[in-house]
């Protein structure tokens, strides 16, 4: 490459952060006006934003390569949106289950979002698979945590022991009615 290239190059990632900076700047400024404290809110962009940046420079790789930065990718964007759902709700103990969309689920939606974008249908299929089942084990134990034991004040209480023994009878009866039904 030539110098002029580089200038040019240069030249337009100072502007780019630039404006970044002048953006981010009216954002607290109109926060301090406001007396709202934007820098709760916000710090969680800290995380999601290098993992954006990190699945960019795994579609500038080779596929082996970029396959597993795009995983990476997955994890830590995950890990910042989290972060910022818990941060606007204040339900931290939601960590107590939400590490199931980290991983399977995040690392799924970078295996997803790469194969589709290199246009690899297999890659897409194994993306979907996890995050299914990332999903399906966030679920089932967001449910346990919140309903059952009630980490954040969500819960059931007194009744759920005894709601979820009724609710298991019930799934166990249905079951021997259609096996007795069928076997009829």
């Amino acid at each position: 490459m030539d110098k002029q290239s580089d200038k040019t190059g240069l030249t337009r990632v100072n502007a780019v952060f630039g404006v970044a900076l002048i953006v981010l700047g009216i954002v607290f400024l109109i926060g301090e006006l406001l007396d709202i404290t934007i820098g709760q809110y916000i710090w969680p962009f800290f995380v999601i934003v290098p993992g954006i940046m990190l699945f960019l420079g795994a579609l500038m790789l080779d596929e082996e390569v970029g396959q597993a930065l795009a995983m990476v990718s997955g994890i830590v964007t995950t890990v910042g949106l989290i972060l910022l759902a818990q941060s606007l709700t204040d339900t931290w103990a939601s960590w107590s289950y939400a590490w199931a969309l980290v991983a399977p689920t995040g690392v799924g939606v970078g295996l997803w979002l790469f194969g589709a974008a290199k246009e690899r249908a297999d890659m897409v299929k194994s993306g979907k698979d996890l995050v299914k089942v990332g999903l399906s084990i966030f679920v089932v134990a967001a449910i346990f945590f919140e309903l059952v034991i009630g980490i954040n004040g969500f819960g059931l209480g007194t009744y759920a022991l005894p709601l979820l023994l009724i609710g298991l009878g019930f799934v166990l009866l249905l079951r021997n009615f259609r096996a007795n039904w069928r076997g009829v």
